[in-house]
């Protein structure tokens, strides 16, 4: 009888690429078609209305209730002319996915008319009647400002680390107008913030608006010493999204996939990524017609896909956009993981968000492109033409690396998760160590800036004003960006390439963490230098302006030494590193749950309390999330192993070893002992070793299942997480290499798993 692994085999091969219907218009054209962008705002609203929410988006100015009305009715038209039927609340709560509750536009006409009498829409007796009787039944399509605005989801089942208890089920979910509305389907969905009753964040929203406020107000005022001007400085993000894709039906047929999101057993291929063949190369039919829908249905909805291409292990690929305001490329992309899910079913496909869902090859990571502009188009981490230029160049880069040495704990703990933790120290992936790659242009930039004397590279040059000694950046240094795969936080030539975040990751946890990391430093900065630049008035006797440069070069000479432990250009993944590492002050810890810990460091709190991005008390009840989010992982690994282990494998093998013992008897009645012996030595070894393998896997599991229950009955998040880790997890990795080595010895065509050779390489 075919097992279920070979109909899905077969079905598999028999897929061909489906024909996608590309919209009649160039793509520029359909861009943000499913978006309530500036242009359809533009066209909905009074222009009042337009002007408002421009304000409201640009400078943060109070959105009053006339003006949410307003905007709600411009949005209402214009979702029904697009079939919309529905609306929702679109929010990321600490799932690490998004949520929403879909209510429809219609209401009974009767509660229109009390509702308008609740408001004091009518304002006397006669008014209110004639209201009422106006109304007469049946229903209406209504969507005001309030609906807009603010909803009050049912709380209770998301997770909130003790921050309410389960009766206080009220949260609330607030219109975020920086980001655009946009449609899926029949639903208008309205990117929102999601805090509780009592006024905490429950999502990653909320806290990343706060670091990005924090970041402008920190890195504008700094600007002012270069250019007085700068009103605004925003912070971007380009994310490099990689994934997997798997056909649908062998992904069905691997009950670990389904329930884990990777392979928690499997044998390598005889052939994996080694011959490098598949990287950039020629994109499969099946995948192309995948990616072209996809990339379709993105630019509809105004992510703006730039890249495509086949990544370095089979049936891996990435796709990647254009920089986008952090905020809205966060959106963008947690929106695009949903989308890609739902375009893949279509083709027939699975994605795999799983940071390493199989052993042995590249795992997916999720690169943030960070860095810092300003309102007039200078972008802060991109060298100049001028030594004063150049300055500000290398006080911004020099002002990040703080905020990354003094944090470097915290950083890594923001990118660090179940998955992400067997991605982090592979080959493929940055090490478990927070260090920065800079390049040999401005290490040596750097380097001059700390090692001359400052009346060196400042000096007045008579009726010339103020001379610099500030080296020129090569035009060479953009061709200086990418030569150290190791490095987790990469300088790229103008930005910084945060490399460690994982595939299936919010990218608002690392934004949050750098983003707060960099204004601290920032505002730290600016608060010596203003406090030097008085003595230095009276004691240069000169003007403002060298005073101010003065400052800033002395104060960068300090930071330049202090952050110099987080610089490393060498091979991030050697044995060497994690011992220098350690010698630098630099966090090297490997545990998961303890790398947690660094949230609740003083160092942290402090930073995130002061900046107003996020309370002690949100930051204790999101490790108590972390944790008990990295145990659920594992303990559900745990079971779909000891599933796998004892109703699918073992039973395979014993049925492939009592075929064997068949042989061997039938061998004895055909053939003499002697000769019979000979023959059937082969069998009788693989008989043994399929004993003292299943054996082994028994044991494995019995041993799994105490690990758990004992793991179970601590009663605290963040020792259970840990037991998990130390005493649950490694049992994992056991029970594997005995049944990859079964994988090997039994009848390929009992094994009941798709295995790698067809996960990977069916396409």
């Amino acid at each position: 009888m075919e097992t279920l692994r070979f109909q899905m085999v077969g079905e598999a091969f028999k897929k061909k690429p489906l024909d996608v219907e590309a919209p009649s218009e160039r793509p520029a054209q359909y861009f943000g078609k499913k978006v309530f962008n500036r242009e359809k705002m533009y066209k909905y609203l009074p222009k009042d209305v337009y002007q408002k929410m421009i304000d409201v988006m640009e400078n943060g100015a109070r959105l009053d209730r006339d003006v949410a009305d307003a905007v709600a009715a411009g949005m209402k038209q214009w979702a029904t002319e697009n079939g919309v039927t529905h609306y929702t609340h679109w929010f990321q709560p600490l799932t690490e996915g998004t949520a929403e509750k879909h209510d429809s536009f219609i209401e009974y006409d009767s509660k229109a008319a009390i509702e308008q009498e609740q408001d004091g829409a009518c304002s006397d007796a006669g008014e209110r009647e004639q209201t009422l009787t106006k109304f007469k039944g049946g229903m209406v399509e209504e969507f005001t400002g309030k609906l807009l605005v603010q909803q009050e989801p049912d709380a209770s089942s998301f997770p909130s680390g003790g921050i309410r208890s389960t009766f206080e089920a009220r949260g609330y979910s607030a219109w975020d107008p920086t980001s655009p509305v946009f449609i899926i389907d029949d639903t208008l969905c309205i990117p929102t913030v999601f805090i509780s009753y009592t006024g905490e964040s429950l999502d990653y929203k909320a806290p990343l608006l706060r670091a990005l406020h924090a970041v402008n107000v920190a890195a504008t005022a700094v600007c002012h010493y270069f250019d007085p001007n700068v009103k605004k400085v925003t912070s971007n993000l380009g994310w490099e999204q990689e994934y997997f894709l798997v056909d649908e039906g062998l992904y069905s047929a691997r009950p670990d996939l389904l329930l884990t999101g990777r392979t928690l057993m499997g044998h390598d291929s005889a052939k994996n990524q080694q011959m490098d063949d598949h990287y950039f190369g020629a994109i499969p039919e099946r995948v192309a017609a995948f990616m072209r829908e996809l990339e379709i249905v993105a630019l509809e909805l105004g992510i703006p896909c730039k890249t495509r291409h086949n990544e370095v292990a089979p049936n891996q690929f990435e796709l990647a956009p254009i920089f986008e305001e952090t905020n809205l490329a966060v959106d963008h992309n947690m929106l695009l993981m949903s989308v890609m899910k739902k375009v893949a079913r279509k083709h027939g496909f699975r994605v795999l968000l799983h940071e390493k869902p199989f052993a042995g090859i590249n795992g997916s990571g999720k690169h943030n492109n960070w860095s810092l502009s300003t309102d007039n188009g200078v972008l802060l981490h991109s060298p100049g033409k001028t030594a004063e230029q150049n300055l500000r160049f290398a006080t911004f880069i020099v002002e990040t690396l703080m905020g990354v040495y003094r944090h470097n704990g915290l950083l890594k703990a923001s990118i660090m998760s179940a998955t992400n933790a067997h991605r982090l120290g592979a080959n493929e992936a940055p090490p478990a160590i927070v260090s920065s790659f800079l390049g040999k242009q401005v290490s040596e930039l750097l380097d001059h800036i700390e090692r001359a004397d400052v009346s060196d590279i400042l000096a007045m040059a008579g009726k010339q004003g103020l001379k610099m000694d500030i080296p020129e950046i090569p035009e060479l240094l953009i061709d200086n960006t990418d030569r150290n795969r190791t490095s987790p936080f990469a300088f790229t030539g103008n930005r910084f390439e945060f490399r460690a975040v994982g595939s299936e990751a919010n990218c608002a946890s690392a934004m949050i963490a750098l983003n707060s990391a960099v204004a601290e430093a920032l505002a730290d900065f600016k608060r010596r230098v203003d406090a030097r630049i008085p003595e230095l008035e009276k004691k240069l006797k000169g003007t403002d302006h060298s005073a101010t440069f003065h400052a800033i070069i002395e104060v960068l000479r300090e930071d330049i030494k202090t952050c110099k432990p987080i610089r490393f250009d060498g091979n991030g993944y050697s044995d060497e590193w994690v011992v220098e590492a350690e010698k630098r002050g630099l966090d090297v810890e490997k545990s998961c749950p303890r790398i947690f810990e660094r949230y609740l460091d003083d160092s942290s709190i402090q930073m995130f309390e002061s900046l107003g991005v996020m309370t002690r008390k949100e930051l204790e009840a999101r490790n108590e999330v972390k944790w008990e989010t990295y145990t659920k992982k594992i303990q559900i690994e745990a079971r779909v192993l000891g599933d796998l282990s004892m109703n699918h494998i073992i039973p395979v093998a014993t049925r492939y070893q009592t075929q064997l013992l068949q042989n061997i008897s039938n061998m004895a009645v055909v053939f003499p002992i002697d000769t019979a012996d000979k023959l059937s030595a082969r069998n009788k070894k693989i008989i043994q070793e399929i004993a003292e393998r299943t054996s082994s896997i028994e044991k494995g599991v019995e041993e799994l299942v105490e690990a758990r229950k004992k793991a179970n009955k601590i009663d605290d998040e963040h020792e259970k997480a840990i037991a998990y880790h130390d005493t649950v997890e490694p049992k994992l990795d056991t029970i594997r290499y005995e049944i990859d080595k079964l994988e090997l010895i039994v009848d390929d065509s009992l094994w009941p798993l798709p295995k790698y050779r067809e996960l990977l390489f069916i396409r």
